[in-house]
């Protein structure tokens, strides 16, 4: 017999999905990461979606924006291939959830990276050009410029 827990799961689930995604963002921001925290990194992003998955209230939404957490995690510790399959999901997602333009940009936003650390010139340079076609159609102008901004520190290293 499976017992209950003495807790509101859904609400562990909302709490816990935002806090590792919030904590996975605060290491993705610090530049002198350690190996461990590197390895940390990877964990909260990885389990946030996990938790999202569990939301009575997960979306497409909330996957594209999972996927594109972890593609650009993955960006900054130089995995182009990890960094490009979770870009593709992110991806995907953004298709599947009517391609919203917020959403396709930094899909392809995630994707133009993870071509630039795979040294991918042409592929990166196409994925910046539709993400700045999406990016153009953002009704929101503090949502545009952000994205825009963001594109502007794509580049091969």
């Amino acid at each position: 017999m499976t017992q209950q827990p003495a807790f509101d799961q859904q609400a562990a689930h909302q709490f816990f999905s935002a806090a590792c995604f919030n904590q996975a963002w605060d290491l993705m921001e610090k530049t002198d990461r350690t190996p461990e925290e590197d390895e940390q990194m990877i964990r909260l992003s990885l389990a946030s979606h996990y938790h999202w998955t569990q939301r009575s209230d997960y979306s497409l939404e909330s996957e594209s924006i999972a996927y594109w957490q972890t593609s650009r995690i993955y960006t900054l510790l130089a995995q182009a291939g990890l960094a490009y399959q979770y870009a593709e999901k992110s991806l995907a997602a953004s298709r599947r959830d009517g391609e919203r333009p917020f959403f396709m940009g930094y899909s392809y936003e995630a994707l133009a990276r993870a071509e630039a650390i795979g040294g991918n010139q042409s592929k990166m340079m196409a994925a910046l050009s539709k993400a700045r076609h999406w990016a153009e159609k953002i009704s929101d102008s503090d949502d545009r410029k952000a994205l825009l901004a963001d594109l502007d520190t794509v580049k091969i290293k």
